[in-house]
């Protein structure tokens, strides 16, 4: 089966997940810094050593090595984000930190340098702490005006970049408030106008990044992302059906003001419901007008809703964990639901609604692998179980496209083992190269090829028809 002409096969990876090196070279302390046990967890006041976030895979000091395996592959496209806080240390400084600029011109450097076209994450789950502990993050207002500050200097530093995501998973604020959007308020005293308000601060800090990119990079293409909240009725009883429904409209909402340009029709009913009241400000209907030039996605797992919450079983999902497990689905290592066809009827459903380009940034399988002796490469991973994951979502995403939708990308989740962002572990693996770090913090950091990394790499060759 293949996949259009120019397809952007890759990989996908985040900063506070791989780099670490949190206080080198005049990186600030993010809020990742302190949430050592992930997003369901509580944040430290400080740094604590069992985050093994702090040092990562190392990413920081071995980004050539790493990004020369995944050239290996034959990768188009590597997705990775920015750190904030190696930027603008406090979020706030009058000038950006040189340091860190210089990291990221090397990496795209290198992307460049093997033909890969670098997708950029502006905001990938790591605020600067300080602006946290000052504005409560996204609760406040005044975050935009340093977002937008950072916002300019990437696109002022970085024009060569053409593809950008503004938030990552932008609609999670819902579900993971301090990781998400940087709000300090204990999850007993968060109230519903607190979170919705948030979330309209970050669409407007959103619209105002495509504009300025577009006006500073006439050439990019700037995207949003949501998680893929794919979510069946458990049954076909109409109330579950309206159960879906209105599930569905905490992530449209989102969608629909991205790329349509306004609240759409069923937000005032919605958010009175929920006893909100956005707050705007006079200009920010015109700023809303500025819309993304794509949609992205992360799809790992679909769920189901019910009206009755004492009806079935809780999904493992580890965002969204009252709604429920789906009875005709296989589970992964971790209790996640393994739902490929899910993944084409989203992508179809997104495509009807929005009719622009469409580009899957995350999907992946977390297992936990086992590192075997190799005669050739010395260490592998036998893992057809990853393989074939792959192997039904990417049928299922070339599906959708013989169906009309325009899909024009596939970047996987955690192409390089890194450390969990919902558990913050290492055990939880997505890679298609394994790195020898254990949850204790101990190991090597070495790097072997697991068998998926030449299976990956025939795919890419043959532009799916070796599926």
């Amino acid at each position: 089966m293949r996949f259009p002409k120019g397809f952007y096969w890759g990989g996908a990876i985040a900063a506070n997940q791989c780099e670490g090196a949190y206080l080198e070279d005049s990186k600030g302390i993010s809020i990742q810094d302190v949430l050592p046990k992930g997003l369901n967890c509580s944040y430290t006041e400080e740094p604590t050593d069992d985050n093994l976030k702090l040092e990562g895979i190392d990413f920081y000091h071995r980004y050539k090595e790493d990004i020369a395996l995944l050239a290996g592959m034959g990768f188009k496209m590597f997705r990775f984000s920015i750190a904030w806080s190696r930027i603008y240390p406090t979020g706030e400084e009058t000038e950006p930190n040189p340091k860190g600029l210089a990291f990221y011109e090397d990496i795209i450097k290198e992307c460049m340098k093997y033909g890969m076209e670098p997708l950029v994450t502006i905001s990938h789950y790591e605020s600067p702490l300080a602006l946290a502990k000052k504005y409560n993050g996204w609760a406040s207002r005044e975050m935009i005006k340093p977002y937008l500050q950072y916002c300019k200097t990437l696109f002022t530093h970085f024009p060569q970049v053409k593809y950008w995501i503004t938030f990552n998973e932008i609609n999670s604020i819902l579900h993971a408030p301090f990781m998400s959007g940087a709000i300090m308020t204990p999850p007993e005293e968060l109230t519903e106008q607190t979170i919705w308000q948030a979330v309209h601060h970050e669409l407007v800090a959103s619209a105002e990044a495509v504009k300025m990119a577009h006006e500073l990079i006439p050439e990019s293409k700037v995207g949003c992302m949501v998680l893929g909240v794919t979510i069946y009725p458990l049954t076909p009883h109409p109330d579950n059906v309206i159960e879906v429904m209105e599930q569905d409209r905490n992530t449209l909402l989102f969608t629909d003001v991205m790329v349509r340009g306004k609240y759409p029709n069923y937000a005032a009913y919605m958010l009175s419901k929920k006893g909100v009241q956005i707050e705007l400000a006079p200009e920010d209907e015109s700023i809303l007008k500025h819309t993304v030039d794509f949609v992205s996605i992360s799809y790992y797992s679909s769920s189901c809703a019910s009206a009755d919450p004492s009806q079935g079983e809780p999904t493992g999902s580890n965002m969204i964990r009252y709604l429920k497990g789906n009875p005709y689905t296989s589970v992964s290592d971790f209790g996640w639901q393994i739902d490929p066809q899910g993944l084409r009827f989203t992508l179809n459903k997104l495509y009807d609604r929005y009719q622009i380009p469409l580009l899957v940034a995350e999907n992946g399988l977390g297992a936990r692998d086992i590192l075997v002796h190799d005669s050739l490469n010395g260490y592998t991973v036998i893992d057809p179980y990853r393989e074939e994951y792959i192997k039904e979502h990417l049928l299922e995403i070339a599906k959708a496209i013989a169906e009309g939708v325009d899909v024009f990308g596939y970047t996987y989740w955690g192409c390089v083992d890194l450390v969990s962002c919902a558990t913050a572990e290492m055990e939880k693996r997505y890679g298609f190269v394994y790195v020898d770090r254990n949850n204790n913090g101990k190991g090597t950091l070495k790097r072997y090829k697991k068998r998926s990394y030449d299976w990956y790499k025939k795919v890419i060759e043959t532009n799916g028809e070796s599926l």
